[in-house]
């Protein structure tokens, strides 16, 4: 069994327990996830089956689309709603969200939350606030593509975020609440879509369970790449370089569009093999 699994991920569920989940139901270790998702956030997550794996770190989406709440009035350590509530301020009401809203689009510098993943001289954020042990967390660039105002109810703001991958949205909505005069934070979290691929494309854990769900080809998952197309195959499977002036990666195919290989320029006139996928 190989190909591509889209998942919509459950919340209270971290992307590696559904991992662990779908390598019980397929009956292979061979599985692995392109990208994680908060435990409490729901929505797409992408993973790869089998031989597919080896495509792993080339469908680490670069753009990601999330669909978020924001609370405004209270913020919490993590700066989700698992956290511990640390600032209150009575809602007394807000004008111009739009326009505060639209005031993210662009390249900028973020703060990740104390409660992550990064690793910092070794070790993850999280296990620093833990221990609330203090540490330097240096802001990562970032950028937001485009947002829109979903909707506004009292305190509940409902907003569609399209952004780079690194972005934490957690933060976005710290950051968007102090913004507009409140502590603030994350009540809850969609991933709509990742790269290509979108959360209606997705199944779940129950459907998987019920093997009701189909694999994606490689093929399917890589029809938005850019394609070199190589007279004979064997090039690829020797990996051979290729003479060629293209300066950026592209996914190999034979004549019949099969999937064989992630070539990278040498910068000396040829491309190189980066991944065999055959």
């Amino acid at each position: 069994m190989n190909g591509i699994l889209l998942v919509n991920k459950p919340s209270q569920m971290t992307s590696h327990d559904v991992v662990n989940r779908v390598r019980r139901v397929l009956h292979t270790k061979k599985v692995g996830h392109c990208g994680t998702l908060d435990p409490d956030a729901t929505g797409v997550l992408v993973l790869c089956v089998g031989k597919a794996t080896k495509a792993l770190q080339f469908l680490m989406s670069e753009e990601k689309e999330y669909i978020a709440t924001l609370f405004l009035g209270k913020a919490t350590d993590t700066f989700d709603a698992s956290g511990t509530v640390v600032e209150e301020k009575e809602f007394i009401g807000v004008e111009q969200v739009n326009e505060v809203l639209q005031s993210f689009i662009g390249k900028q510098k973020q703060v990740p939350p104390i409660y992550s993943a990064i690793k910092v001289n070794g070790k993850k954020l999280y296990e620093y606030a833990r221990r609330q042990e203090s540490v330097e967390i240096k802001p990562r660039d970032i950028e937001i593509k485009k947002i829109e105002l979903i909707s506004q109810k009292e305190n509940l703001i409902q907003f569609k975020v399209l952004c780079s991958k690194g972005t934490y949205i957690r933060s976005l909505c710290v950051d968007i609440a102090k913004k507009l005069g409140y502590p603030g934070h994350m009540l809850s979290l969609i991933r709509s879509q990742s790269g290509y691929f979108c959360l209606d494309d997705c199944y779940s854990l129950e459907d998987i369970e019920s093997s009701h769900f189909e694999l994606l080809t490689l093929e399917k998952a890589f029809e938005h790449f850019e394609h070199f197309v190589v007279d004979d195959e064997n090039i690829v499977i020797h990996g051979k370089q290729i003479k060629s002036d293209i300066d950026h990666q592209v996914v190999v195919v034979n004549q019949e569009g099969k999937v064989l290989a992630v070539y990278g320029p040498n910068g000396q006139g040829y491309l190189k093999s980066i991944r065999g996928l055959f």
